[in-house]
Parts: structure tokens; sequence; C-alpha cells
């Protein structure tokens, strides 16, 4: 099962589930692995840095601001292209980045809530406050659902449940004197537990309150099979961001993990735990983590969507675990025909059964105590939500500051309700011109990419069919879902938020697990519809695009094609090209993990990606540390096609219109890559840049920037650049697969 491929994404889902997104959703420090991803000579030691920026200012200085106190500002009408926002004192063929930004990373510190700032944080403030005037007019407001229509009522069931939600979430007293009492039950059955079958157990029954300790079990599209939903099993059971946390020897690591340590020792302290008891308890948890780590793949070895297919029968399972008892963890999560079982990592499972019947149960309680806790932290008291920020923000991606509660329980709603939060959403905020425009887009780009495939000298013409089918097959879903999702089972109310959490938590894993074993729902939505991000599904063969990113700098309907392009377009591209990167190109038409390539065009595409796993692995974001090409290779293969492609769509746009003027002394081939840079604007602290470096399948926005245009003509001949400049790679080091 590979999942859809994010603009943003974070992480990899160890069952070889990849969210193919336009940028992640949520902190890498948040997520372990396991969740369901210019060298000029390369013989020479020596690296290509990126375009100097101006006065001498180191890459990471560019893209790192000083702390300021300042609320974030968000224009609530930006131009489309705004000049203040660059630096016109920078040569375009020096630092396009920092020409078409400079200004803006000038002006917009970070905010002390974020670890970064930048146009999705921007465009994301302005959904929330959309989702906040939502969510507090739901509390306010008591639907009285009797003597209506269906719909009606519908509606008003939707407004009740986001209102109770937000109202129980923003009831800090309740929250604040109530501290642990949401998790005393569920602490009684863990301290209750007498021998390891009591240990599976409730193993199982965390797993089936979404809490993933030990492994990871859920449900997802069969990869050989992909008209049908089977039982996925992989690595998971990590508290730190992933394994190579646990593993690497350098004195940075070695800190983290003893920050680490530290944090959990708070933690259970804050729990009740007596201090030296907690500090015991918290080396044995990292003990615990240490032995589940090492047999885990790197977020590397994840990307192999064909390692990563290992479906088995229920006996083949039992045999790679002999210590536990499947048919007794089945049973506790109510799964009486799982089937055939997918097994992410099957080495990840040899090496958990070895932890699994070493570990002592005791050890196996403060493990699992510890888990629970971390999982619901933020849903509780003050001080663990304060003490779960310091660490996991402050400590790991440099955040200053807690962003205000009200925030805080709005992306929470926007998690357990988000199609109801989203049905509100689009309702008020995505007009139905927006969807048309939209969509003649994804079409333009789309025949663009058919042109493309049709004239690439490299492939051959019974690979060209194959990948032309696969194109026309493409599902397109912009806006919302035609089909919303049905909370009318999830009980919420207005007396505990925790216990809100852990009903949706428990909603949510049962309806993903009652899918195994039936026929793929292709109405379904990876995404809410509030949500600033885009994906590629290679599963379903889809590419989906929510109202939330839908507006500027992405999409803005007023705006001249040239901006359109530049942003939607790009990202339009973008995820169309996710379903020809290094692991979309090894899904078909339907979704099937099945190879459709010619042996011959297939070392041409190898030969050419690794070209550009080169050409980033080149990059040095910060002094000594290197993007890695390899783990962010899907993604740049994706940025430099989107922008190629998109930009192919907008000449033939432009080309039906006629002669379009200057506008602000800039040709519309200048203001698309205008458009397409001010997209990845961004500033970044240090601690989290170094996080991203090591867990985000996409490289820094400055070099989505840079590494794409330097490799592309098109933008050398629109500002008229010189062979030779910081901007241009040598002819001979260009990289373009699509």
């Amino acid at each position: 099962m590979l999942k859809p491929i994010c603009l943003l994404c974070t992480g990899l889902l160890a069952a070889g589930n990849l969210f193919a997104q336009t940028e992640p959703n949520k902190s890498p420090a948040t997520q372990d692995a396991a969740k369901p991803p210019t060298v000029r000579d390369a013989a020479k030691p020596t690296t290509e840095q990126s375009p100097p920026p101006a006065v001498a200012q180191s890459p990471a200085a560019a893209n790192t601001s000083a702390d300021q106190a300042a609320k974030p500002q968000v224009d609530k009408n930006p131009p489309p292209l705004d000049p203040k926002n660059m630096d016109t004192s920078i040569k375009p063929a020096d630092d396009f980045y920092l020409f078409a930004n400079g200004g803006w990373v000038k002006r917009n510190p970070i905010p002390p809530e974020f670890s970064r700032w930048a146009s999705f944080n921007e465009l994301g403030e302005k959904n929330n406050d959309a989702l906040h005037e939502i969510a507090e007019k739901a509390a306010a407001v008591a639907p009285k659902t009797a003597a209506k229509s269906k719909v009606e009522k519908a509606a008003a069931a939707d407004l009740l449940k986001v209102g109770d939600f937000y109202a129980s979430g923003m009831n800090e007293k309740e929250v604040d004197d109530a501290r642990v009492k949401p998790l005393q039950d569920e602490v009684k059955r863990i301290d209750a537990m007498k021998d390891r079958k009591d240990v599976l157990k409730e193993i199982a029954r965390l797993h089936s309150m979404g809490v993933t300790a030990f492994f990871g079990f859920t449900s997802g599209q069969d990869d050989k099979e992909s008209t049908m939903v089977i039982a996925q099993a992989f690595q998971g059971g990590l508290g730190m961001p992933d394994r190579d946390y646990y593993t690497k020897e350098d004195e940075a690591s070695k800190k983290l993990r003893d920050q680490y340590v530290e944090h959990v020792t708070k933690m259970l302290t804050l729990a009740g735990e007596p201090a030296a008891q907690a500090a015991e308890n918290a080396k044995k948890v990292m003990a615990l983590e240490t032995a589940l780590a090492k047999p885990a793949r790197t977020r590397v070895e994840l990307r192999d969507p064909q390692k990563n297919y290992n479906k088995m029968k229920q006996a083949d399972l039992q045999a790679l675990t002999p210590d536990w008892n499947w048919a007794d963890y089945f049973k506790a999560i109510n799964l009486a025909t799982p089937g055939d079982i997918n097994v992410g990592q099957p080495d990840f499972f040899k090496g958990a059964n070895e932890v699994f019947k070493t570990v002592s149960v005791d050890d196996w309680k403060t493990y699992l105590r510890w888990h629970l806790l971390h999982d619901l932290a933020p849903s509780l008291s003050n001080d663990f939500v304060n003490e779960n920020f310091r660490y996991f923000e402050g400590t790991l991606r440099g955040t200053k500051q807690i962003k205000p509660r009200w925030k805080r329980v709005v992306a929470k709603t926007d998690e357990e309700l988000g199609e109801s939060i989203g049905k509100l959403y689009v309702a008020e905020h995505f007009p139905p011109e927006a969807k048309a425009r939209a969509l003649e887009m994804v079409n333009n780009i789309k025949e663009a990419l058919a042109d493309r495939i049709k004239t690439l000298e490299w492939m051959d013409e019974a690979t060209k069919q194959e990948a032309l089918k696969k194109l026309a097959a493409f599902t397109v879903k912009i806006g919302y879902p035609d089909k919303w999702r049905d909370y009318s089972l999830l009980k919420i109310d207005r007396i505990s938020y925790a216990q809100n959490v852990m009903r949706g938590d428990s909603f949510e894993t049962d309806r993903q697990l009652k899918k195994i074993g039936k026929p793929v729902d292709r109405s379904e939505w990876g995404i809410t519809p509030p949500t600033v991000n885009a994906y590629y599904n290679p599963n379903m063969n889809e590419i989906v695009f929510p109202a939330g990113i839908m507006q500027p700098p992405f999409f803005d309907p007023k705006a001249d094609d040239a901006v359109n392009y530049g942003g939607m377009g790009a990202v339009i591209g973008h995820e169309m090209t996710h379903g020809f990167d290094d692991q979309g190109r090894q899904y078909d038409a339907v979704g099937n993990l099945r190879d459709w390539w010619s042996p011959e065009s297939a070392k041409a595409y190898t030969d050419r990606s690794k070209a550009i796993v080169t050409q980033y692995s080149g990059y040095e974001p910060l002094a000594g540390l290197h993007i890695n090409g390899e783990l962010t290779q899907g993604e740049n293969i994706a940025d430099i096609g989107g922008v190629k492609i998109a930009y192919m769509a907008f000449q033939k746009a432009i080309a039906k219109k006629g002669p379009q003027p200057k506008i602000d002394g800039f040709t519309p081939e200048q203001r698309f890559f205008l458009g397409f840079a001010q997209i990845w604007r961004n500033n970044q602290r240090e601690e989290d840049l170094k996080l991203r470096l090591n867990t985000d399948p996409h490289s820094p926005g400055r070099f989505r920037t840079i590494g794409p245009l330097s490799n592309l003509t098109e933008f050398q001949k629109a500002f008229d650049i010189p062979d030779g400049s910081p901007m241009v790679r040598p002819a001979d080091q260009r990289v373009n697969v699509w």
C-alpha cells in the first residue's frame, strides 16, 4: 500500500505507505518514521554550493530569521505578485530565490509560535481564522433538530459535534482540573497486566485507541490487487522522530537522546511517579525503544515499495513472531477475519519478537503507560501540554512559544472531525468558479504532460503507451469530497476534551479496520477540505487538491495566468509527476504495483534519477549538513517535472490569447517563474532545518526553487541569464526526467 504522496509530507508509513504531499501536514517531531514518504564531479569531495545569497549571507542565514515576538502578519488581500517581496539588488542569475523573495524574507521574521514561517503558514493562518470563526459560532449555538428536513438535521448534527468538541477543548479550567483522570481507567488496565498474554492484549487495546505502541497495524490497499483493502502490519513503537535518533553516535544525537530521557522523566513525574522512579523508568523506555529502532528500516529503505510488499497468510505471520499469538491480537482489536496481511518490514517483526519475549512485564507496563501519556499529552492539562511542547517543539524544532489554545483546539477539531468542519468551511469559503478554473488548469497540464511523454527521446514506444494509459486514467479531485463522512456514531460532548479525543481516535481506528477484506472506496479523501496541501495517491492513481490550497499565493481567480500556472499549476504538475517519480512509476494505471517498463527505458530513467540524487546531495543548507538526495529523490523529481510541464501548459494557454503585456515590468514568462518561487518562500529555525534534513522527504524551500530552475533552459531564456551563472547548471549536468 503506497499512501498518497503529498506536497508537504513528513513521514513514511513503514508498510510502504507514502503520503506524497506538497508539504508536511504535521511536525516531523511528532511522528515516528513508521507512520501509514550539486556535485560538479561525483568523484571529487568538494561540492557545489547553492547560489550565494546577497551580502555574503550563508544559505542558512538567508532562511533563518531572528526571533520576534510579533504576531504573524498575514495580508488578507495580497496582490498576485507583490514587488515588495522581491530583492532586486540581487541578480536573478545569482540567486533567483532571494531575487524573488528577498524582501519577504527580510520583512517576515519567524513568529515565536512557529519553527518556520512560509507561504504555507501564511495561508494556513488565514484558514485557521476561518475555522476559528466557524468553531466559535458552532460552540455558541445549540442547534434544534426537531421538525427539520433530513438535510437540515444532518447540517445541524455537524454543527453540534463541531461546537461540542471545540467547546470541550476551550474549557481550559475543566481540562486543567481533570489532569490525568481521563487516562486512569487505561492506566489501571496496564498496571493489572500479569503476563505477556496480558501485554499483547493491552497493546491491541491501545492500537484500537489509535496509539501506535510496539508496532503499527491498520488497513490499506493491496499493492498488487488495488481494488481490495487488506490488513497492514508495519514497524513502529518509537517516541522520537525517527529510528536514526536512537542509532546515530554523533554528539548531537546523544544529546537529543539524553534530553528525551529527561523529557520522559518529567512527564512520568507529572503523572504521579516519584522523581527517582520516573528517572529509572525513562531509561527503560529508552532501552526498549532503542531495541525496536535497531531492526527498523531507515527512511530511505522505506522508499522501496517492492521491499515493503510482503503479503502472507496468518500462519506465516505467526511464524515470524512465535512468542505472541496473532489470533489473540486480532480478537482483541475485534478483527474477526484478518485475511492475508501485508507485513511491511519482516525483519522488524523478527526483532520485535525478541523484544517481546525478553522485556519484563513491569518494563512493558512502563513503556505502555508512557506511550498512552505521550499520545494524549496535548489533550491533557497545561503542565503536560507545556512539557510536551518543550521537548518536541522547543528542543527538536527551536519553536519559542506555544500556539494559542484556540489554534491548537481548532487543529484538533479538523483532525478528529475534518469532514464535518470541512463541510461548514467549503460552504462559506470555496466558490464554485474556483473549482471550475482549477479543473481547466488540470486538464491543460495533463495535456502538456501527455505531449511531453510523446516526445521523450529516452523512452521507447511501448513504455510511452503504458505511461499515456496511466496518465489518461488519472482521477482528479478538487475542493471537497462528493460523499461526506458520517460521524453519527461518534459520541462527542462538552464534558471531557481528552475523552472526546480518545473517542475520536478510536472511531477512526475502527473505521479503518472495518475496511479490511472489502473493496476500496474510491470516493474517499486522504486529507480534509481546509488543508493547505495536495497529494497524489499511486494506489488510487488520483491527484487531490483540497479547497484549503486553492487560494493565494497558490491560486488567485483574479490573477493573470502566469502567476496561477507558476503557483497552482506547478503544484498540479508536481502531483501529476509523482505518478511517474521513482516510486510512483512502479504502479500502473489501475494502481497495482507492476513493472510496465521495458528494461531499456527503465535503465534510462534510473540514470536520470541518479543525476537528480547527485545534484541535490551536493546542496549544503547548513555547514556540514547536506540534503539527503536519496530520501528527497521523489519530491525533487516532482518539483523539476512539475514546473516544467506547468510552463508548457502555460505557454499553450497564452498562445490561444495572443501577446500578453508586461505587468510591473515583467513579461508573462518571468511572472510565471516569480509565481513559482514565491510559493517556496520561508524563514526557518536552524533546529527545524536540522530535523527536516533528517526526516523530511522534501528539500528545503530555498532548494525547491533553485534546484529545479537551474536545470531549465526556459527559465534561463526568460531572464536572459548567461551560461556559467550560479542559476544555470552546465549543459552536461542539467537533469530532467519529465
